[in-house]
């Protein structure tokens, strides 16, 4: 009985550190007052977990740069890769993102997302002409669901300009999306499987922090993914109610249904060591930024 409890043990922590080998960092503006030791120690235990890839989510949300080439960002994203972190760089996100999509036809929603992919490749150019930091990938912080792209038309459209943009970028596009339960979970599939056949790592969220489908289906669309989508697995707990403004709580990631998939955890702020940065947020009393 001790050794099926020591190999479980061994099985478990072993999926732990599996699961964080890729973390995303959401930066927010309250981040700033955290200190350059503080970023080195967050780097540092970072690595130390087995983490060797930090999708960072964005850098520009709105009229925010973060600071800029020069700014706290830019610097603690330079102590990130001195730790030998790799970075996939995110690019520009618009705030009112979630509200404009709501709101469009498939006319307006094409055109709308070739105007972001245009602010996205603006400030990759700005990246990599100030910021001069090593990427290995970039990241568009606009997320995919199945219910506005439930129409195959809108789909299609999307393909065809996220593989346009992919084109003009120096190293591989990252896209992430996740599952509101209006397109079957085999259509879900095959939809993220074509875009990753056109050369884009695409992340799927388990919804787990979220809880906004049953476990049971969530399972389920989770099945229908193809080997080459990754999966974030949500280490929070959402205790806001619809309609409020975003709040969560750390929770663990589930970590048994990655399988053949290549995988990130959903956030650093959530994660054991990265508490600094949540106590920082709930200091300054600055919100959460919704994932989706």
């Amino acid at each position: 009985m001790r050794r099926y409890f020591l190999i479980l043990c061994l099985l478990l922590s072993s999926a732990a550190a599996h699961a964080d080998e890729r973390i995303f960092y959401q930066p927010l503006n309250v981040d700033a007052s955290l200190s350059e030791s503080q970023w080195r120690n967050v780097w540092q235990d970072t690595v130390r977990q087995g983490t060797h890839t930090v999708i960072v989510q964005w850098t520009a949300y709105g009229d925010s740069d973060f600071g800029g080439a020069g700014g706290w960002l830019a610097n603690s994203l330079k102590l990130a890769q001195e730790q030998g972190l790799n970075l996939v760089m995110g690019l520009y996100m618009d705030p009112a993102y979630y509200q404009r999509i709501d709101e469009l036809d498939s006319a307006g929603l094409a055109s709308y997302w070739q105007a972001q992919l245009g602010q996205s490749l603006a400030q990759q150019q700005r990246l990599r002409s100030t910021w001069k930091l090593p990427v290995s990938g970039w990241y568009v912080p606009m997320e995919l669901d199945d219910l506005h792209f439930l129409a195959a038309d809108r789909r299609q459209t999307l393909q065809r300009q996220l593989k346009d943009f992919a084109g003009k970028l120096d190293a591989p596009l990252h896209v992430s999306g996740f599952s509101a339960g209006k397109l079957a979970p085999q259509v879900n599939g095959h939809w993220l499987g074509e875009l990753a056949n056109a050369g884009i790592q695409v992340w799927w969220q388990d919804g787990a922090g979220t809880g906004r489908l049953p476990l049971l289906v969530r399972n389920g669309y989770t099945a229908a993914l193809p080997c080459s989508i990754g999966i974030v697995h949500e280490a929070f707990r959402q205790v806001s109610a619809t309609g409020q403004p975003f709040r969560a709580e750390p929770a663990s990631p589930q970590t048994s249904s990655a399988g053949c998939h290549p995988t990130a955890v959903f956030s650093l702020r959530y994660r054991p060591w990265g508490k600094v940065i949540l106590d920082n947020q709930r200091t300054h009393k600055g919100n959460d930024v919704q994932n989706h």
